[in-house]
């Protein structure tokens, strides 16, 4: 067997199926009350909890009409907070978008297959040999990818 074959074949194992909520945010599509929005935390990710605070900054970048740059990282796409962004530019609440290579690249394999929520406990070695990548507490099997 390659060099090459082998290393393939320690990266890329065949992933174990992992259970769990579907990693994801609040539906901002269906009709708004605050209980449902707050409900979708609980899928959301490990960057809900900074929204509060955001949501603060942008009201004072909007109250003073300053073009408002929206810059995200690949693991926010990774969470729920991606329907976040869709509904801000959708909306044009945010005027410029700048992410990674990986955050694009996020995005794409999200709209494939979900990730799933899980712990921050989980055994990283375990979760390898069976196939499952951790993002904090969000598990992405290898088939995702």
């Amino acid at each position: 067997m390659k060099k090459v074959d082998k290393a393939r074949e320690s990266i890329f194992k065949t992933s174990d199926d992992v259970s769990g909520p579907d990693v994801k945010g609040h539906d901002f599509s269906k009709p708004q009350d605050l209980k449902t929005f707050l409900d979708a935390y609980t899928t959301t990710g490990f960057q809900a909890t900074h929204l509060g605070i955001a949501i603060d900054i942008v009201k004072r970048m909007r109250a003073d009409k300053v073009t408002i740059f929206l810059g995200y990282t690949s693991n926010v796409v990774s969470s729920g907070l991606r329907e976040i962004i869709a509904y801000l530019t959708q909306r044009k609440l945010v005027h410029v978008l700048v992410t990674t290579a990986g955050g694009v690249e996020e995005d794409i394999i999200k709209t494939l297959k979900p990730f799933v929520l899980s712990s921050f406990e989980q055994d990283n070695k375990a979760l390898r040999t069976k196939g499952v990548n951790r993002i904090g507490n969000i598990l992405v099997p290898n088939d995702r990818y």
